[in-house]
């Protein structure tokens, strides 16, 4: 007898349930979707303190380039000197220029009259090194 009942639950077939197998499935897509949510999240917060560092850098950078720029500007203040630039005129060798030598800009305009332009060069105001026009 005890061989019979083996037999027979050998023989037993089980049919799949489908409620289950929908539960289990419903279960993993749950789960898939909080862990999703939770690794989304923290990779935010991640992301989020990457970018507070490089906009910590670039600020440094800024007044770090700030001072730069202002040390320049003095510097560049400090070369445009005219009484600096007289001093280097003079070691140079250079003199102010003699009032023949000083030509205005309204000698080289042409009056409203004439509809023809000609340039300084063409009117014998401007010179080659050998003073030939």
């Amino acid at each position: 007898m005890t061989r019979v009942i083996r037999d027979q639950a050998s023989s037993v077939v089980r049919e799949p349930d489908r409620r289950r197998l929908y539960a289990m499935v419903g279960v993993l897509l749950l789960g898939a979707v909080l862990v999703g949510g939770v690794l989304g999240y923290v990779w935010l917060q991640v992301q989020r303190v990457r970018v507070s560092y490089e906009l910590e850098d670039l600020r440094m950078l800024k007044g770090d380039l700030e001072e730069f720029n202002r040390k320049l500007r003095i510097e560049l203040d400090t070369l445009r000197a005219s009484a600096r630039i007289d001093r280097k005129a003079r070691r140079l060798g250079l003199t102010l220029p003699e009032p023949d030598q000083v030509r205005l800009a309204r000698e080289f305009t042409v009056p409203a009259e004439e509809p023809s332009v000609r340039t300084a060069w063409e009117d014998g105001l401007v010179t080659d090194s050998r003073g030939r026009p």
